[in-house]
């Protein structure tokens, strides 16, 4: 069997989906979005150009008309709507086209949820060209202003006041410019702040049916005014009612975006109205977190992935007993990363399993909202989700960073 992965030059979930492809007998050929002619220096099989879809589809259709593929997969968001339209060309299994369009694109994920009756936030499509003062007499605070289609709570701000979100949406505004410096107005949202506790969901869908995987309590709160993700602990410790409605609202949303088939991961918002759904996407957790989870007989989020795409059985959903959490360890300022210290005293304390500091050494960090990526991933493990917390925080405060400004590059002439 033949699976053709969909990366990029910055993913972080390669070894992992080549690792258990290896287990299983499958030939994981990797794709990226990079010219044809750096893929022999890189060692990777196809080099194609995520922006030109076209000239994607055909690369894609030829290369399998020599070595049929079995399915193909987009290990991140960004190749998830080429993956999509590359299975239909070549008749394998996929989602709707509008459906992995719609979970890519936030104001038409609101759209379909409302047509669909999951609850959402009030929202409102905007331009970076509108007349941000007007708008801001016209919003109920307090607000979330966001670009459609980036992940990881990057561009993503709150808003209390006029003055805030007019500096918010101006913000936003050269972040989008300077990923698409092309002239012309640069679409982004508004919605009403859900406030309460977060969760994320991990599943898989067959047909329409979804098995939960595992559900992850996010324990510090995001609350803004920027919305960066530290710890994930699971099983949740939440009723089993509202486990139960968690599940139930992501069913519902997925149904209502159109997705049928394949991994989703959905962060909800939780309060005294019930769940909401902030995001749903067609893929799967991001970054290094799959790492805490181990189904049946030790089998990673990756192989079930994979077996579900080519059609092969799998023997359990079920997510192993024991508690795990992951920290993304944030980035602490701008800057350039120096130094990293504690290490060995952080994985030294009981239940931490590994450490992967994943930002380089002398490479300039961005924090959020402009940033997309974290310093690195902290993992543990408990008998309770309590004990997983708390090894993720004691390791966390042996480790300290060396960052130091940068230096214009004015002042370096």
């Amino acid at each position: 069997m033949r699976v053709l992965l969909l990366l990029t030059a910055q993913t972080y979930r390669a070894p992992a989906f080549i690792a258990a492809a290896e287990r299983l007998g499958i030939d994981a050929v990797q794709a990226i979005d990079m010219p044809e002619q750096l893929t022999d220096y890189w060692n990777y099989a196809l080099g194609i150009n995520y922006s030109d879809r076209a000239a994607a589809i055909r690369s894609i259709v030829e290369f399998a008309a020599k070595h049929p593929l079995d399915a193909i997969l987009a290990v991140d968001d960004s190749g998830s709507i080429l993956a999509t339209h590359a299975s239909a060309a070549l008749d394998l299994p996929h989602n709707a086209v509008a459906a992995a369009e719609a979970a890519r694109n936030k104001h038409r994920m609101r759209e379909l949820l409302q047509q669909g009756g999951v609850p959402v936030p009030t929202f409102r499509l905007c331009s970076t060209t509108d007349d941000l003062g007007s708008l801001a007499a016209q919003i109920t605070y307090p607000c979330v202003v966001k670009p459609l289609d980036l992940n990881g709570s990057r561009g993503v701000i709150r808003a209390d006041a006029p003055a805030q979100f007019v500096a918010a949406a101006q913000r936003l505004a050269v972040l989008l410019t300077s990923i698409d410096p092309t002239p012309g107005p640069k679409p982004f949202l508004i919605e009403r702040f859900i406030p309460g506790c977060e969760v994320a969901l991990e599943g898989l869908l067959d047909h329409g049916r979804l098995h939960v995987l595992a559900l992850f309590d996010k324990p510090d709160p995001l609350d803004g005014p920027f919305f960066e993700e530290t710890i994930y602990v699971t099983p949740s410790r939440l009723p089993i009612d509202v486990q139960e409605a968690i599940a139930s609202c992501t069913a519902a949303a997925a149904a209502a975006i159109g997705l049928r088939a394949g991994p989703i991961h959905a962060e909800l918002r939780i309060n005294e109205h019930g769940p909401w759904i902030v995001e749903i996407a067609g893929r799967s957790i991001g970054g290094l977190c799959a790492k805490t989870l181990r189904f049946g007989a030790n089998v990673s989020l990756e192989e079930l992935i994979l077996r579900q795409a080519c059609g092969l059985p799998i023997d359990s959903f079920g997510r192993e007993q024991q508690a795990r959490g992951v920290m993304m360890i944030p980035i602490p300022g701008e800057g350039v990363l120096r130094n990293v210290t504690g290490l060995e005293e952080a994985l030294a304390v009981p239940g931490i399993e590994e450490i992967d500091l994943t930002a380089k050494l002398n490479y300039p960090l961005v924090p959020l909202p402009e940033g997309d990526s974290y310093l690195g991933f902290i993992f543990a493990r408990g008998e309770t989700p309590e004990e997983a917390e708390r090894a993720l925080r004691r390791a966390y405060q042996r480790l300290h960073f060396t960052v130091l400004p940068s230096i214009p590059l004015s002042l370096k002439q």
